[in-house]
This record gives C-alpha cells, sequence and structure tokens, in this order.
C-alpha cells in the first residue's frame, strides 16, 4: 500500500508541473513538498568532480543511504536523475549555439543541460523527462545555481507532434537500441518540419556506436572525463558533441 501512495504523489507531481489548477491542486503541492525533501535527504550537493565544474546538482554520491541500498528499498522509479551521465555533461555544446535560442533537453534527468543551456542566455528552456522526480530534481538544482527553473514537461514528447525547437539537447540517450531508434525517427521529423537542430552528447557507448544513427553525426568536440566520472562510467575516459546531420 505504501508503494501505491508514492505511486499516486508521483502522478500527482507530473501533473503539477503540467497544469496549475484544480480541486486537487493542493494535494500535488504536498507531494512536490514530499518529493523535494526526499530529494534532499538522499543526494548530496556536488560542484567540482565533472566537466562543469561551475554548476551545483543534487546527485548520489558514496555518502548516499541509496548508494549501497538494497535496490528494493527504493520506492521511485529508477533515479537516472541523480546521476550526471557523462554524455550529458556535454551536450550543450559552445555556449554560442544556445544563446538566443529555443531550447529542448530532452530525457533531461537532472536537468544539467537545460541549467547549460539557461546560463549560455537562451530564450527560452524547456527540460523533458518522464520521470516526475526529474522535474522536482530539476527546479531544486535550477535553484541551487541561482536560476529560475525551464518549464518541466513529464510526458513523452516523443509521442507528441515534432516539436518546434530551434535546438533540441541529448545526453547518454542511446542506452537502449529501441530508444534509440524512436529517437531517430522523431529527431528526422522535427528537423524537416521545423529545421531543428539536434546536439548529441555521448561517450562512446556501444549502443551509440554501433546505431544506424551514428553514420549520420559530424563530430563538434571531444573531452577528457574527469578520473571520479570514469570511475564511476566502468572506465568510459572521454565523453563526445555530435551534430545530427541527417543529409551526410
Amino acid at each position: 500500500m505504501k508503494g501505491r501512495k508514492v505511486l499516486i504523489c508521483s502522478d500527482s507531481v507530473s501533473a503539477l508541473y503540467s497544469i496549475q489548477s484544480g480541486s486537487s491542486h493542493t494535494f500535488r503541492r504536498r507531494c512536490v513538498s514530499h518529493s523535494r525533501r526526499f530529494i534532499g535527504e538522499n543526494t548530496e550537493v556536488v560542484g567540482e568532480q565533472s566537466l562543469t565544474p561551475e554548476l551545483r546538482l543534487r546527485l548520489f554520491t558514496p555518502s548516499c543511504r541509496f548508494w549501497t541500498e538494497r535496490p528494493e528499498l527504493w520506492p521511485y522509479e529508477d533515479p537516472y536523475w541523480a546521476i550526471y551521465w557523462p554524455g550529458g555533461q556535454v551536450s550543450p555544446g559552445p555556449p554560442a549555439v544556445c544563446r538566443g535560442q529555443t531550447v529542448l533537453d530532452l530525457g533531461s534527468g537532472c536537468g544539467a543541460s537545460a541549467i547549460a543551456a539557461i546560463l549560455c542566455g537562451a530564450a527560452h528552456v524547456v527540460a523533458n523527462d518522464i520521470d516526475p522526480m526529474a522535474a522536482v530534481a530539476t527546479h531544486m538544482n535550477s535553484e541551487l545555481n541561482g536560476l529560475q527553473p525551464p518549464v518541466c514537461l513529464t510526458h513523452n514528447i516523443m509521442g507528441s507532434p515534432p516539436a518546434a525547437f530551434h535546438l533540441i539537447l541529448l545526453g547518454d540517450m542511446f542506452y537502449d537500441q529501441s530508444l534509440a531508434t524512436s529517437l531517430h525517427s522523431w529527431l528526422n521529423r522535427c528537423m524537416e518540419t521545423h529545421g531543428t537542430k539536434v546536439l548529441i552528447g555521448d561517450p562512446g557507448r556501444a549502443q551509440f556506436e554501433e546505431h544506424a544513427i551514428r553514420r549520420l553525426l559530424r563530430p563538434l568536440a571531444q573531452f577528457e572525463l574527469p578520473d571520479s566520472v570514469r570511475e564511476e562510467n566502468y572506465g568510459l575516459s572521454c565523453s563526445g558533441v555530435w551534430s545530427y546531420t541527417p543529409e551526410l
């Protein structure tokens, strides 16, 4: 029963970040408050052990309870938002790319790419992740960095018509073959419909290197990962930024 209550609360968190009205508004706010408290108690503020030391983020670290706790005791969906993935650390690309643009951070997780886009001067930023806890984490991380949070959407945006953004950012999204194929199709439609530019950050995972989309990417930059990031990612040593160019 306890797990069911958490699920209901999670759904309400999602609803709160999508709409701000209705009779259950007070309940939704209480759920957000509970989620914020849970994240605050089970993450640690990290700032310097990444490729973006200027950003402060709430993440899992070895000193957090659930780093070593039994996985079945975790009451939510898998916490991808609590890890700063190496592809996400580079996906915004050079600052000038985001300046003045409307930007979508797809699979936003902790919100780092959305936050970086705001800091780089983007005109409008949307963070999209199907896990409602990611929206809460993005709000908290934005506040940590002294910023107004981006718009957070928690529905599967790839199930919608092509999004009208100047720029779409993806970091470490090619970890699953079927998801990679869905991304490929949806990104193509965005580019064909709106001329959207797409930047992809990835540390060279096998699913990325072996997918058909790989031959349509142009490398923009590559970065050596800090030792701590290498250790957490099974020895991956670099992370690269790629521009999606289907006309290749």
